[in-house]
């Protein structure tokens, strides 16, 4: 095992309590937990993988916080070698079995400036590489810790941050049980992924990769009350400081963004008109039959952005509730141009989720202002217009916090229902037999 190898599993070692690694599996024998490190950006990344069946019947599971997974389009394990792929975010672990663990690469294609907590989406597309290293052993259950000493951080934070999507504050939100966590930042576009970690050295560490948006995070109580903020190793933000809301209040800090009122339209008597190709690139309209007279949820989105994978588990669960009632939902899908070529990404997206709901072709992420001319301040993947049976939007709501963003994640399906069940109601709700 090399130098390199041993540090990072070292680190694996304090997150995950790996303690001596197990003893080693048979070479056809993956199941089980592990614990897996990956390098992005020179910031070592801790992560659990779950892995059953074996050879071209094998799954590979990732976690997003403690309790959402991503699991393989496709995988293999075949003369000590694995593939795990998550083709609907075009993820790919590669990696080879020895002495009970597993050293590989990650290669995964996402548009660049997404790879970070805290990035600003929004840049050009990024080209596979030669990946990010990988490693794995097997996972071994921490003794219990002691908590006598450990600091309460658990509720709700603000972090005062100016992003380029025009936001003044950033929420941190942590669920504490004794020494471990697991937490998020939401910023207006969604959550940064559920990291999960424990109390060690004076500060809490916790990580999180489910197939993009690597996270790790370091949260350091301070003698004032605050807390010491680190995503990923200081990248793009710098090391940040959380207040409790109130005290974010006194010091005349700004509130975080208002999802429901950051993007508004033109004029609200002005229809949404759109007209794309689908996915089998017959040209789709807010004109045809199927949205005439419909409640529209129309989706500016794409299947680089981690938030928006989150957003359509929901919709699915929407679609397959409001259906039969007069909902219809339409992705405004922009993906980058060799992905509009292939659709690859796109169609495993669709299938792993299931997605019932119209998928449509609109451009490239940089196209978005102009073929949603309609909408202004649009600026989050993704953003989600409710649209009447009139044609008309009657409401916004910017981002997706995902399941990781607790509360928030719940006022957002309040938000999104009652709108949903209003807009029925108010526009002469008519259920089909």
């Amino acid at each position: 095992m090399t130098t390199f190898s041993r540090s990072m599993t070292s680190l694996a070692a304090l997150l995950f309590g790996l303690g001596a690694a197990a003893t080693a599996a048979s070479a056809q024998d993956l199941d089980g937990r592990w614990a897996a490190v990956t390098v992005q950006g020179g910031v070592t990344i801790p992560f659990r993988l779950d892995i059953s069946g074996s050879g071209k019947q094998i799954v590979g599971k990732l976690y997003n916080g403690g309790e959402d997974t991503e699991t393989t389009t496709s995988a293999s394990f075949q003369n000590g070698r694995l593939e795990l792929n998550f083709e609907h975010y075009l993820t790919s672990i590669q990696a080879t079995a020895a002495n009970g663990e597993l050293d590989g690469n990650i290669v995964v294609t996402r548009r660049a400036g997404n790879n970070a907590a805290g990035s600003e989406e929004g840049a050009a597309p990024k080209r596979p590489g030669a990946g990010s290293s990988f490693h794995a052993v097997r996972y071994v259950a921490p003794t219990a810790a002691e908590t006598a000493s450990v600091p309460s951080i658990d509720g709700l934070w603000e972090i005062p941050h100016e992003s380029n999507k025009g936001e003044k504050a950033w929420r941190l939100i942590v669920k504490q049980k004794g020494a471990e966590i697991e937490t998020t930042v939401l910023r207006v576009d969604g959550d940064t992924g559920g990291a999960t970690g424990a109390w060690q050295n004076g500060k809490f560490v916790a990580s999180h990769f489910d197939g993009a948006r690597p996270v790790l995070v370091t949260l350091t109580p301070q003698q004032d009350g605050t807390l010491s903020v680190d995503l990923n190793a200081s990248q793009r933000t710098g090391v940040l400081t959380a207040y409790r809301p109130e005290v974010a209040r006194a010091k005349g800090f700004p509130e975080p963004a208002n999802y429901m009122t950051h993007t508004t339209v033109r004029d609200p008597n002005e229809v949404l008109a759109w007209s794309f190709p689908d996915t089998k690139g017959k040209v789709v309209s807010n004109d045809d039959p199927k949205f005439k007279g419909k409640v529209v949820l129309a989706i500016v989105t794409g299947t680089w952005c981690p938030n928006c994978h989150d957003e359509a588990k929901y919709l699915v669960e929407l679609y397959n509730k409001y259906h039969d009632r007069g909902l219809e939902i339409v992705a405004l899908d922009f993906e980058e141009p060799d992905q509009q070529a292939s659709l690859k990404r796109v169609n495993a997206f669709i299938k792993q989720y299931h997605v019932p709901y119209t998928y449509v072709i609109a451009g490239a992420p940089d196209e978005m202002w102009d073929k949603v001319p309609q909408a202004v301040n649009l600026n989050t993947w993704p953003a989600t217009l409710f649209v009447g049976r009139d044609g008309k939007v009657k409401a916004t709501h910017a981002g997706f916090a995902g399941p990781s963003a607790g509360v928030f994640n719940a006022q957002l399906k309040d938000e999104f229902t009652s709108t949903i069940e209003r807009l029925l109601k108010d526009n002469g709700e008519q259920k089909t037999e």
